[in-house]
């Protein structure tokens, strides 16, 4: 997870180098096992911490100990006053969580909601360290793509002072953007804001698929999120595999057998034979339905045969944060819109 915000390769970074480059961006989330590597289990204290410490790390309030998504033992002694998030899904969730008050700096390319836009910037896939450390947060919310490759500029950070915790943004599951949410809330003391955030978030799901249930004939959907030349794909085990399922929609990538995100050509793709074709790169590419439609050798695809061609915003598409649902509605209406559409 993750989670194309950096230009043109940069941008494709988010999602490739967050699901590719981190085990498909997974860190340990990928296998879908549901490990600590998101986070998923809070750590239990010894026998020795009174009981009133044991229930105190689900409510809350602080000294409260935390296994992150490096499954790494964290320990936060205090509410964090000040934070910093080093990645736009990581963002939204802090500002989902009522937190943007506390937020001094974001990454780069944190540009959602519109007061992000408003902090401080840190760096993006690279951390501005002199930066981080003339702010000094109470708290720096870091991915594994920043733990595998700068592991000790994050010592630095900690040596600092500042309570580093990974977060595994790389979500192949809805349950893996839940647990991440719940894990940032955790260290926040914003557990309650969390469950009903994930509670809102799982009823729009639930809605989503009674309605999807009308679906007679499901369509066969291709999704690109690179263009020409290499044109990448989410195949089976990618968050977005699961929000097409979602939508009882099929995922023509994953008819073909394709795995995480892989590189596909256009001959490959034609004979897939999709009724609709998504992109999710308008942001830095002209026209990208027009590029599409006017390919070579795809006027007999039945998507470009009846113009069912649309770019989407990546961003609610691609990062696995609180807008994941305002995701799979688009996809919903662009697909089915006899059924989504009212």
């Amino acid at each position: 997870m993750l989670q194309m915000g950096w230009k043109k390769w940069g941008l494709l970074a988010i999602v490739l180098s967050f699901v590719l480059v981190l085990a498909a961006a997974c860190g340990t989330a990928t296998d879908g096992e549901g490990n600590n590597g998101n986070g998923q289990e809070e750590h239990v204290p010894g026998q020795e911490e009174t009981d009133q410490e044991e229930v105190s790390q689900g409510e809350g309030t602080f000294p409260a100990t935390i296994v992150d998504g490096s499954g790494t033992e964290v320990t936060i002694e205090d509410e964090p006053q000040t934070l910093i998030t080093m990645i736009p899904s990581i963002t939204e969730t802090v500002f989902a969580l009522g937190l943007g008050d506390k937020v001094i700096a974001v990454d780069d390319y944190s540009n959602y909601p519109e007061e992000a836009l408003e902090k401080e910037k840190v760096g993006a896939q690279e951390i501005n360290v002199e930066k981080i450390l003339s702010l000094l947060p109470d708290v720096i919310f870091v991915t594994t793509h920043h733990q595998d490759n700068y592991a000790d500029v994050l010592d630095q950070l900690r040596e600092a002072g500042i309570t580093v915790v990974v977060v595994d943004t790389d979500a192949t599951r809805f349950e893996d953007v839940y647990e991440s949410i719940r894990l940032i809330a955790r260290v926040t003391g914003t557990t309650e804001e969390a469950e009903a955030l994930v509670s809102d978030l799982e009823r729009r799901l639930e809605e989503i698929k009674a309605k999807a249930q009308e679906v007679d004939e499901p369509k066969k959907v291709w999704v690109e999120v690179s263009p020409r030349p290499d044109i990448y794909t989410p195949g089976t085990g990618t968050f977005m595999h699961e929000m097409l399922e979602a939508i009882n929609a099929v995922n023509a990538a994953a008819t073909a057998g394709v795995e995480g995100w892989a590189a596909i050509t256009e001959e490959e793709i034609v004979q897939l034979e999709p009724e609709v074709i998504i992109t999710t790169y308008g942001y830095y590419v002209d026209n990208p339905v027009e590029e599409v439609l006017s390919r070579d050798g795809w006027s007999q695809v039945p998507a470009v045969q009846h113009e069912q061609v649309f770019d989407v915003d990546n961003d609610t598409v691609t990062r696995p944060g609180p807008r994941i649902m305002d995701g799979v509605e688009t996809l919903a209406k662009l697909i089915y819109p006899e059924i989504f559409t009212e």
